[in-house]
């Protein structure tokens, strides 16, 4: 016999036949977050390396031929 609790909560009526085979656009791996994360995977590295070179260039290459 149930208890007063467990007969007070209702199952949902609508049950999605399809729903198993809908779960896989749930999932984490197919995100949008996640795969603008992987469409450009060494850009994060490729930029900081960028930055520096063209600041080490900046500030420690003697440069003779300033034209400006």
């Amino acid at each position: 016999m149930k208890t007063h609790n467990e007969s007070q909560v209702r199952t949902p009526v609508y049950h999605d036949p399809w729903a198993k085979r809908e779960a896989w656009r749930k999932s984490p791996i197919f995100s949008k977050t996640s795969n603008l994360k992987t469409l450009f995977p060494g850009l994060g590295i490729a930029t900081v390396a960028f930055a520096a070179y063209c600041t080490y260039e900046h500030f420690f290459l003697n440069k003779s031929n300033k034209h400006h």
